[in-house]
């Protein structure tokens, strides 16, 4: 898959502005300020194709990226206190009409600090997506200010944290590339499996619609 061949395609800031799903959609999810554009930017070899902010909570809508093959979704960060409880209502608002709507969602990156454990706002984000049984891939960030004792530990802590939902998780760094090849690769499955559930449903639909003519 040609990362490189991406281009912003819309944003939405409310459910009625959400592009239709025509492609499977690669989601992106992270607290505000977790480096979740940075990784975007790293993933698809661009500067400032998703704005880096250095405020937090400034993202405010659901920007979309459409690669010949599929589509990138970043979601807006959440669990910034700062933000108005307007904002959040309408930032819930939002997110219930993406997840609610008929998506054809092949992942959800849910993005995390590596030096960190999850925060509250992260549980409540990764137990609604497996209570929406949709398919999960960690990915924790920042992975390069980690010594290698610290490292380790980390490792060992995600890997427990996250085995228990069979959820893979991989160590990140946007600055020097660690677990880039690992992440598009993780994508690039992700995209064909949807690819081929797609075509599995249209195959029975047309035997269905034979076998009653």
């Amino acid at each position: 898959m040609n990362f490189q061949a991406v281009e912003f395609e819309a944003a939405a800031g409310r459910a009625d502005q959400l592009k239709p799903s025509d492609l499977p959609e690669i989601v992106f999810s992270g607290k505000s300020n977790v480096g979740k554009s940075s990784l975007i930017n790293k993933l698809v070899n661009r500067k400032a194709l998703a704005r880096v902010s250095a405020t937090p909570g400034k993202t405010a809508t659901i920007n979309f990226f459409r690669l010949p093959s599929c589509r990138l979704v970043d979601l807006p960060g959440y669990g910034y206190a700062k933000v108005s409880q307007g904002e959040k209502q309408r930032w819930a608002k939002l997110m219930q009409g993406y997840f609610d709507g008929d998506r054809r969602i092949a992942l959800v990156i849910q993005i995390l600090d590596m030096r960190h454990a999850p925060t509250a706002d992260d549980y409540d984000m990764i137990n609604y997506l497996i209570e929406r049984d949709f398919p999960i891939l960690a990915v924790c960030t920042k992975c390069d200010k980690l010594n290698k004792t610290q490292f380790d530990e980390q490792v060992k802590y995600f890997t427990e944290l996250f085995e228990e939902h069979e959820i893979p998780f991989i160590p990140f760094s946007s600055r020097t590339g660690f677990g880039l090849e690992e992440l598009k690769q993780r994508i690039e499955a992700a995209v064909g499996w949807a690819g081929e559930k797609a075509q599995g449903g249209r195959e029975n639909k047309k035997q269905k619609t034979e076998g009653n003519e």
